[in-house]
Formats: C-alpha cells, structure tokens, sequence
C-alpha cells in the first residue's frame, strides 16, 4: 500500500527541484521566503558566501505592534517592503526570488509585491 505524501513532504520536493536551478551569488542574491501557519519570513542570501545579507519577518520589532496577525497577507506586503527597504539600504538592487516550494499566489505574492514597491527587482 503506498504511503500518502504529507504537504511538508511534497513542499520540500519542490523546494529541492528549484533550488537545482536558482542560486544567490553576490551580483543577485537570492530572496528566500518561509511561511508558516503563524509568521512569514523573507531573507536575501549570498549562497557563493553562505551568508545571509538581509532578513525580516512577521516577528520583527519593526512590525510587530502595527500588525495584529503574522499570518495574513497584508502582514506579508508590510515584510516585502521591510525587507526590500533594508536590500536597497545595503546597495541590493537585483535579487532571485526563491517562492521556498509554496505556489505564487496569497502570502508569498504579497510579499514579492511589497519587495518590489521598495525597489527590489526580480
């Protein structure tokens, strides 16, 4: 009998099978995103390096007090724009985006929107 995919299973898959293709390097980095049933989190990663450059989420002070839920999607626009503000600051222009396995659609549209209305191209 075969055994039923669970939904962290068949996303990690995904995840693997993009990642083959797509890497930060220091020209264009990467934008990771990781979404859970409370919070969302984004960072820019160098993968050359193994560093990550740039990082924002639901949890940070920044957005905590104005947002009342982490897990709704103008809570993720607000951490596109964050995290896209703080790219631009550090001289980042052009990154990879790296949807993390999830569909483009809700959350992580949101915050690719919101990264790029603070400047970010992808």
């Amino acid at each position: 009998m075969l055994k039923a995919k669970s939904r962290l299973t068949s996303r990690r898959k995904r995840h693997r099978r993009v990642r083959v293709k797509i890497s930060g390097t220091p020209e264009r980095p990467r934008l990771n995103v990781f979404r859970s049933n409370k919070h969302i989190y984004a960072q820019v990663i160098d993968d050359l390096a193994g560093k990550t450059l740039v990082a924002a989420s639901s949890l940070d002070p920044q957005l905590r007090s104005e947002l009342p839920r982490g897990s709704n999607r103008e809570a993720a626009h607000k951490v596109g724009k964050l995290l896209g503000k703080r790219a631009v600051n550090q001289g980042i222009n052009d990154v990879v985006f790296d949807r993390g396995g999830y569909l483009y659609h809700g959350r992580v549209k949101e915050l690719a929107e919101g990264a790029r209305e603070a400047g970010l191209n992808f």
